[in-house]
């Protein structure tokens, strides 16, 4: 397993041998509206899934976009990043992470370009860590929530970055020495792997975080149960993710860059409580974060405007679509 540590020391996390099947990450660039929407879109039987045949389309569709993200520092450049197209106007990503509760000083601490605009929520704050865990957050882009969580874990404790896309990864790694010369910690690495199967040992983590990943995937209850594996007794997952207050029309659906827009990925909540259960977790707190929806739509996102016209008429993206927090423990 290919992974990049920032030092070497007895808290590293082992890493298990036969959890990581990564996918390589795709060259070309994201996908563009009015294309043919990409096999995987159909769903499964189950809640959250897609047809067998088809979930490698859809990891490969979602790498596709976000390494157009990486690679221009910007979900405004590509097609769609998680969660949001194009804003226009003077919207900075620092302006959304702002409006999800980061503190301008948190963002002011970050590596250049480690905020990118990917958030839907807060899950550093939603679970409160302490000094000494052992954190994973899944989905870790370009490290924005790892360097926020490594100082409050501090010395002794363990951030792990998860990330299919290469590079991504070589973005979150290139931002290391900056995160090391101005904390003077070395607690921070990241790891290429799916979600899906996790590089990670059983019982070896005290926290999950992931910040609007997790509906990405064409096999949600394979990632709770990954989570589960992977947390020790006790030990919590702290998830900001989109989910569905209600069905979406078949037409959002369809288009192309709902996917990687957190869109048509998502599930119904009451669908999202039985994949936890499901799993043998518990969940402790599902809360929407309205302000969320309403300051894309201010923010004149592309992606949400796009929805919005899609829509039947009086109705918006707010009355079909949430950012949750979701607290689980194990």
């Amino acid at each position: 397993m290919s992974h990049a540590t920032a030092n070497q020391s007895s808290a590293t996390l082992p890493v298990a041998s036969a959890c990581c099947t990564p996918t390589p990450g795709a060259t070309s660039g994201c996908c563009t509206p009015g294309t043919t929407p990409a096999p995987g879109t159909t769903q499964g039987t189950a809640p959250g899934t897609v047809q067998a045949k088809d979930a490698h389309s859809v990891r490969e569709r979602v790498a596709m976009g976000y390494e157009t993200v990486a690679n221009t520092g910007s979900l405004g450049a590509a097609t769609g990043g998680c969660c949001g197209g194009h804003r226009h106007g003077p919207v900075t990503n620092d302006n959304l992470a702002e409006q999800l509760g980061y503190t301008p000083d948190e963002l002011a601490s970050l590596p250049e370009g480690a905020n990118m605009g990917l958030s839907c929520g807060n899950p550093g704050a939603i679970a409160g860590l302490k000094p000494g865990q052992t954190v994973i957050d899944l989905g870790s882009g370009g490290g924005f929530d790892c360097f926020l969580a490594g100082p409050k874990v501090g010395d002794t404790g363990r951030v792990i970055g998860i990330d299919m896309t290469p590079a991504m990864l070589t973005k979150a790694r290139n931002n290391i020495a900056h995160y090391q010369k101005t904390t003077g910690l070395s607690n921070v690495e990241f790891r290429l792997g799916e979600i899906e199967h996790l590089p990670v040992a059983d019982a070896t983590v005290d926290v999950v975080i992931s910040n609007c990943v997790i509906n990405l995937s064409p096999e949600k209850a394979q990632v709770w149960r990954e989570i589960a594996r992977v947390l020790r007794p006790g030990g919590i997952a702290a998830v900001s993710d989109i989910v569905l207050l209600r069905p979406l029309p078949e037409g959002v659906l369809e288009m192309v860059e709902a996917l990687v827009g957190c869109v048509s990925g998502a599930v119904l909540a009451d669908d999202y409580r039985a994949m936890i259960a499901d799993a043998g977790l518990t969940l402790e707190h599902m809360a929407g974060k309205p302000q969320y929806i309403a300051a894309l739509e201010s923010f004149g996102d592309e992606l949400y405007a796009n929805i919005k016209a899609a829509l039947p008429a009086g109705t918006t993206p707010a009355d079909y679509l949430a950012s949750m927090d979701i607290l689980v423990k194990r």
